[in-house]
């Protein structure tokens, strides 16, 4: 053949071959191998299962392909620059109990090419065909929008990506793996003056057992006093316990004195004889997390000993055992006992009482603990009677197997133990400090009429810094319950070592220091109990600095307990809450909108940016001249600031201030 015409021949078909439409690719979501990279704050999502494990309902029709989830629920995939659309279906699981409400999202390079819209329980599953042309990376979100955190399934139906030649769509790290970071103290070192620590006001009920202590850091032996004190309560003038009871009504103003050998403090309190206890939130710990079920006699007594002696001072008090504590059987009439862990409850509360430290314990309102040791059911009066003759002072009351028992999932079902409990509570004639525990689904807008103190907001918190910042976030819902004496508690608080208690070896946080920055400055904001559950035999200088901060603890113990705000900025989020004295606390947090680093390589540790935040103090009301203080240094920053000012927040990480108007100083 001609060599021309077999020139012109291939011409031809280099010409048509680069205009034919490039051969397509379908990868199914549920074929995508995650790595375990999905995120999500508690479980992980499902393959063709419902987060809970039963199969994919939407709107009353079933489905065989997808990814359960549940909000709030992450999954990132990089596509290479090689795909074309994303279709199929999502919708909330039959499987939610409430008419929870939720929102699908498809992010693509941190811009929103696609929502659902509002939608709940029941609805049919809504369809979406998203061109993902020119998009390097997208974001499937499954987001909250509703004031229920706690029952929020959701599915991903028929998920198909459509890619280009042999595109590919990887799953990649929703958070990087961050660079190491060596641990930084801010917390100034205690001085050897007393500095007394207490909070403001102190609650409890007329005629009951009353037991505060003068909390001062400071070089020991000290001595303490108390002018003012109501008639029947006494001061040890060696340890700075008070004891005693009080029968009239009353706000009784005292002024307590600390004083050593290197000075003396003094400030004036509220004593409050009334209806209401924990007028403050409760700060202490709890067994749970480091212990799960193998608490015991003697780990109750030296952390309260560690904690008498490294904590007591801040303002530290509770010392709790959480589920497992109890025997398999009661006895013949019926009470609940200890199991072998346990040598004398009565003993051991003495000697945490002697000490000004406080027990708590933990029961379910059903026939059955959350770890199937025996419960309250039937037996509410009973136990609140054994607890108080005990001298239990703090009871954390999980709502675990009561659905075995209640007629209907409505409100009222759900509330009517909690009645029921806090009657016998009332009739045992001890101040207990009552926790509506785990699982009761939006119990902030009933807790405290059905008489809880505090109440558990969301489902158990790890140590990951997905799960605190999920938590965290979703705060603001019930921010408005808080009140004196009534606390939203978003679980205990993740710094230290812990483990062992969620069936990973005991170790340290696995939060950053940044991130644990932020988790007790959160904590602070929103008047949130603080409970710690790591090992306190493994006390670090660092863990001990971040609970020593009189500061921070001042911002959580402030008397005002005003609830806290969310403001959404740019590069995170700003919580605010006014302070008693007319300052406002504010936290600056750098956190990710979606958790997700755009411009992140596959497993690779990332060199993490810091963002700056403006802050301006007309925004938290505050009109005129401020001074800035930076809360976590102790110090001031800046005076006469009456215009917005730049901070500098590291990655995760928080500036913590306080904005004082120059009037109020």
């Amino acid at each position: 053949m001609n060599f021309k015409i077999i020139s012109l021949f291939a011409a031809i078909i280099a010409t048509v071959s680069a205009n034919a439409p490039a051969s397509e690719r379908t990868i199914r979501l549920d074929e995508i191998d995650s790595h375990g990279y999905y995120v999500q704050d508690w479980g992980r999502p499902v393959v063709n299962r419902s987060v809970v494990g039963t199969p994919l309902s939407v709107g009353g029709t079933k489905y065989e392909h997808g990814i359960g989830g549940h909000a709030i629920s992450r999954m990132l995939f990089d596509l290479g620059g090689k795909a074309i659309k994303v279709e199929g279906l999502a919708g909330p699981d039959d499987t939610n109990l409430f008419a929870t409400k939720l929102e699908f999202k498809i992010i693509g390079d941190g811009k929103e090419l696609w929502q659902s819209g509002v939608m709940s329980r029941g609805d049919a599953a809504k369809e979406f065909d998203v061109d993902l042309r020119g998009i390097d990376k997208v974001l499937l979100l499954i987001d909250m929008c509703d004031d229920e955190f706690m029952y929020d399934h959701g599915d991903w139906i028929d998920v198909r990506f459509t890619t280009v030649d042999d595109g590919e769509v990887k799953a990649i790290p929703v958070m990087p793996k961050a660079i190491s970071k060596e641990a930084y103290i801010l917390t100034p070192e205690a001085q050897d003056a007393p500095l007394i620590n207490n909070p403001k006001v102190y609650g409890a009920t007329p005629g009951a057992d009353f037991l505060w202590s003068v909390m001062a850091s400071g070089q020991r032996p000290m001595t303490y006093s108390a002018e003012g004190l109501p008639e029947g309560l006494v001061i040890d003038e060696t340890t700075g316990i008070i004891t005693g009871a009080v029968k009239e009504k009353g706000d009784y103003k005292v002024r307590l004195t600390a004083k050593n050998d290197a000075g003396a403090d003094e400030t004036d309190v509220t004593i409050k004889i009334g209806d209401t206890i924990s007028l403050t939130p409760i700060m202490g710990w709890s067994s749970w997390n480091c212990c799960r079920f193998n608490a015991s006699d003697s780990i109750l007594r030296r952390t309260t000993d560690i904690m008498y002696e490294k904590l007591h001072p801040y303002g530290w008090t509770y010392v709790s055992v959480d589920d497992g504590w109890a025997a398999k059987q009661r006895s013949a009439d019926g009470t609940l006992q200890p199991n072998g862990n346990w040598k004398d409850m009565k003993a051991l509360s003495d000697y945490m009482h002697s000490k000004g430290m406080k027990f708590g314990i933990y029961s379910s309102p059903g026939p059955t603990t959350c770890g199937d040791y025996p419960a309250s059911y039937g037996h509410e009066y009973t136990d609140a009677k054994t607890w108080a003759d005990w001298g239990v002072d703090y009871l954390k009351y999980d709502y675990c197997s009561h659905t075995q028992v209640e007629k209907d999932s409505s409100e009222g079902s759900i509330r009517a133990p909690y009645d029921l409990m806090r009657a016998a509570l009332d009739s045992a004639g001890r101040d207990i400090v009552y926790c509506v525990g785990y699982g009761a689904p939006r119990v902030w807008v009933w807790g405290a009429e059905a008489g809880g103190n505090l109440w558990r907001t969301t489902r158990d918190i790890t140590d990951e810094w997905n799960v605190v910042q999920a938590i965290g976030n979703c705060q603001d819902v019930c921010a408005p319950a808080t009140a004196p004496g009534r606390f939203n508690d978003p679980d205990m608080m993740v710094v230290g070592h812990v483990g062992g208690g969620w069936g990973t070896p005991k170790h340290p946080t696995m939060l950053t220091p940044d991130e644990q920055y932020s988790h007790v400055s959160l904590w602070a904001i929103l008047s949130a109990p603080l409970l710690l559950g790591c090992d306190m035999e493994l006390l670090d200088d660092f863990t001990l600095s971040l609970l020593t901060n009189r500061e921070v603890i001042a911002v959580n113990q402030d008397e005002l307990c005003s609830p806290a705000v969310k403001l959404t900025v740019e590069n995170g989020q700003i919580w605010y809450k006014p302070l008693a004295d007319g300052s406002v606390a504010v936290g600056c947090f750098n956190f990710d909108p979606y958790f997700v680093l755009w411009d992140q390589t596959d497993g690779e540790a990332m060199q993490l940016r810091d963002y700056k935040f403006t802050v301006n103090p007309a925004d938290f009301g505050l009109d005129g001249a401020v001074t800035v203080r930076d809360i976590w240094r102790n110090e001031d920053l800046a005076s006469d600031v009456s215009t917005p000012f730049d901070v500098t927040v590291p990655y995760h990480g928080v500036k913590l201030l306080k904005l004082t108007p120059e009037t109020k100083k």
